[in-house]
């Protein structure tokens, strides 16, 4: 990898956007290395952490690949539009650890988390309106996850905010004051996260996703079908055994 370092560790792997020349900006290299990565991932793997080196998450595009990219312009776009789907749906659980720039894609990154901790100092905004572009794939991705109405604002008038006031929009869900309890933070989380079974993990997340677009009675509908096998599965018939027991079932770490 040339624009990602990767650390595998006790079902987690950690993914460092690795550009800190230019505050880790997404270029279409490290946008197909991530898409290649992903799509690699097996099941040992419960939990992916994503962070960006040098003090930074992301800047949003690389615009030295938006002036290069000339008739494959829309393509390269739209490719980034997929990354974010990809990882929104991600059978592990995401986590986005945010310092410094969190600007653009690098927004639209930490808006398909599913548990994002921000340092109190970051800086977020969508400066898209500033370039004279458009937030063309993060938008629906952002307004997902805070609303129409502050996306519009945010989206509008390019501002930027803070991390703090990032949690009161709900982009992420803790603030730290500095980095070691940032790390605090994850780690806490990690060890949450991997007190839950992991294919049960995976199908509440689909079923999550799906209660926001799809009609309600499909969504309860295959509700009850994955509780009846999730009953019956493996993992359930070890949780209900262990609970019975006493002990912890084979899945903690």
């Amino acid at each position: 990898m040339n624009t990602l370092l990767l650390e595998a560790h006790n079902g987690v792997l950690h993914i460092t956007l690795n550009r800190p020349e230019c505050r880790n900006a997404m270029s279409l290299e490290m946008v197909n290395e991530l898409r290649a990565v992903l799509a690699q991932l097996d099941s040992q793997v419960r939990a992916v952490v994503i962070s960006g080196a040098g003090g930074h998450f992301c800047a949003g595009a690389d615009v030295k690949d938006l002036v290069s990219a000339g008739d494959q312009l829309q393509a390269l776009n739209r490719a980034f539009g997929t990354l974010l789907q990809e990882v929104q749906a991600l059978a592990p659980v995401v986590i986005a650890v945010l310092q410094g720039a969190v600007l653009g894609g690098g927004f639209g990154l930490a808006c398909v988390s599913d548990i994002a901790i921000a340092e109190g100092q970051a800086q977020f905004g969508l400066p898209e309106t500033r370039l004279g572009l458009l937030p063309a794939q993060i938008a629906p991705f952002v307004v997902k996850r805070i609303g129409l109405t502050h996306t519009r604002r945010l989206a509008l008038t390019a501002a930027r905010f803070d991390g703090v006031e990032a949690g009161r929009l709900g982009v992420v869900h803790f603030v730290e004051h500095d980095a070691q309890a940032l790390a605090q933070r994850v780690d806490e989380v990690l060890g949450q996260v991997l007190q839950c079974a992991p294919g049960a993990n995976a199908r509440t997340k689909a079923l999550l996703l799906a209660s926001v677009d799809e009609p309600l009675e499909a969504v309860l509908d295959r509700g009850a079908q994955w509780f009846a096998e999730a009953v019956r599965s493996e993992e359930g018939v070890e949780g209900t055994q262990a609970f019975v027991q006493k002990r912890k079932p084979s899945w903690c770490k």
